[in-house]
């Protein structure tokens, strides 16, 4: 228990930033105005969209906020504020089966550009599922970078994983083929294979992720699936570009938000969330390995919202 209530305050402190970024905004219209009118939607609208909420998202939730005013005769523009928070609460909500990987036999492909984080999410990830007494076995199909096979070679031995790597510029769809050969072999409870920083214009590399995706298809069809994207949460309206990008080359199953503490750009997960249609799985606040966390929707609106509200 107190190793979540730590989470929660780091996560907080994490999003102080983002926080007082969107908060001050609100305050100045919720005080600053007298009634509730369209101009006063439109400054809500606004500071939403400052706060890297994405226009999708605001849109929608300012769109619910006048439907509940309408339908509940609120006069009063402070009335709003709960339900603003509601609404960003809903749109954020996932579904129990977010993680029904840990629960059978499962490869996951992790995805990303350069410098998110994908490797050392790997490593946490795989250390989760080794205490909850998983077989896992990482695939290094990242062989454009040296340091890449390196990392992932050290966070196998913490976690207890197999790891199957292939040599420097080997052709990464031989090293997933090689991995979920031995994954079936050893009947290995997950799979999880990194992947090179794909840069998302880069469209032979896009190419290539598509292939490894046919491969795992064809040789491993019984295996539940998750493609999950790393985003680094401190990129802003760029990590969308990214979401929207991966997501024309595979079909994404799952993000995970990396570097949330000390960003005023925290929104960006709402914004993902509600216009890639994807759900938030995991979020990062940090490097240790309990600053990886599964997403809980409620958690995250209450540290974006907790000052003041």
């Amino acid at each position: 228990m107190e190793e979540k209530r730590s989470f929660f305050g780091r996560l907080k402190d994490g999003l102080a930033k983002t926080r007082n970024n969107i908060i001050s905004g609100m305050d100045a219209v919720f005080n600053g105005f007298s009634q509730i009118d369209e101009d006063f939607y439109e400054e809500l609208l606004e500071i939403l969209i400052i706060g890297d909420i994405g226009i999708h998202a605001a849109e929608e939730i300012i769109g619910k906020l006048k439907k509940q005013v309408r339908e509940r005769h609120i006069k009063e523009p402070t009335d709003c504020k709960q339900l603003l928070i509601e609404s960003i609460k809903e749109l954020m909500s996932g579904e129990e089966i977010a993680y029904e990987f840990e629960n059978k036999q499962a490869v996951i492909l992790v995805i990303g550009v350069n410098g998110v984080g994908k490797t050392t999410t790997i490593g946490k990830i795989a250390m989760r599922l080794n205490e909850q007494g998983k077989k896992v076995i990482l695939a290094a199909a990242d062989t454009f970078r040296a340091a890449a096979g390196e990392q992932l070679e050290a966070w196998a031995e913490r976690s207890g994983a197999v790891l199957i790597s292939g040599s420097e510029g080997a052709d990464p769809a031989s090293v997933i083929y090689d991995a979920v050969c031995a994954a079936k072999a050893r009947k290995a409870d997950v799979l999880i294979c990194d992947t090179a920083g794909r840069l998302h214009n880069k469209k032979n590399l896009m190419e290539e992720l598509k292939k490894i995706n046919r491969i795992i298809e064809r040789e491993f069809p019984e295996a539940h699936r998750e493609n999950l994207l790393v985003l680094d949460g401190t990129t802003g309206q760029n990590a969308l570009n990214q979401a929207r990008e991966f997501g024309e080359a595979a079909e994404l199953s799952g993000l995970v938000l990396t570097k949330l503490d000390g960003t005023a750009k925290g929104g960006i997960a709402i914004a993902i969330q509600a216009e890639m249609n994807v759900p938030v799985k995991y979020i990062g606040v940090g490097e240790k390995i309990t600053d990886l966390e599964k997403f809980k929707p409620d958690e995250f609106v209450a540290a974006l919202f907790e000052s003041g509200y």
